[in-house]
């Protein structure tokens, strides 16, 4: 079962995964990540499950990183390093490689692991006082090729260098200006500014959104990389479907359409 650490809920074609550790300023632990990795499986699963959106619980914070109260049992030997490392960055890909669009709602601290959760979403929405940051050089801790390639595609090399470089935090207006994020919001217009872009997503042809995040997705590689072929199997995936009579009817009759996903 899910950690209590960690709440699941559907709404309307939204799966909603949300980092529930408010004392520690949704700090996250081992066990977070694991029931993380649960949860995400079973929205995969889910069909019905058409936009995800983390959050975080408490209004204070969308995650403050590594719960570093466990890091005694949790990266003291070598052993345990290993094992919290690939599980963590199993976590990482898992929500990149997310069938559906994927939603960060940021309010408050986004430090550290919380910065990386952040940046494998695909959209980004934060509040005035939302905080940025990656504190690895002022905690001795070495970070990775496959956890830096995200935020480097993200905001380029300069600013990445910034983040490692100074471990300061960053405010919700730099973070808009080097793209970290997609929109700052008002604190009292979060959830709605989310569910706004959530319901829109919701209400569009799944296998069309799944064939954009993947043409996305492949863009960013070099070109001999590219799975063109892949590319091009899920257009002519859109062209093929219900869906695509389906959005073509409503078009003609000026009705707003319903999108099946076959």
């Amino acid at each position: 079962m899910p950690s209590e650490k960690m709440i699941s809920k559907k709404d309307n074609g939204v799966g909603w995964m949300i980092l529930n550790n408010p004392q520690r300023h949704n700090a996250i632990s081992l066990e977070m990540w694991d029931a993380a990795l649960e949860i995400m499986a079973d929205y995969q699963a889910d069909p019905g499950v058409r936009v995800m959106v983390v959050a975080g619980a408490g209004g204070k914070a969308f995650a403050s990183g590594a719960d570093i109260s466990k890091f005694k049992d949790e990266r003291q030997e070598a052993q345990a390093v290993a094992h919290y490392q690939a599980t963590t960055q199993k976590a990482y890909a898992a929500i990149q490689a997310m069938r559906m669009p994927t939603i960060a709602m940021i309010r408050g601290y986004c430090i550290g692991g919380g910065t990386a959760v952040a940046v494998c979403c695909d959209l980004r929405i934060c509040t005035e006082n939302a905080t940025f940051g990656i504190p690895a050089a002022k905690l001795g801790l070495g970070y990775g090729l496959q956890r830096a390639i995200p935020l480097v595609e993200l905001v380029g090399p300069a600013f990445a260098k910034e983040m490692f470089f100074t471990g300061r935090h960053f405010d919700a207006r730099e973070a808009e200006k080097m793209g970290l994020v997609n929109r700052v919001v008002a604190d009292d217009q979060l959830e709605a500014s989310v569910d706004e872009i959530a319901r829109s997503i919701v209400d569009n042809a799944p296998l069309t959104l799944r064939c954009a995040k993947l043409v996305v997705g492949e863009a960013l590689k070099d070109a001999s990389a590219r799975d063109v072929a892949a590319t091009e199997r899920a257009v002519q995936a859109c062209f093929n479907s219900s869906d695509y009579k389906e959005g073509q009817a409503a078009f003609m009759e000026k009705r707003k359409p319903h999108f099946t996903g076959d």
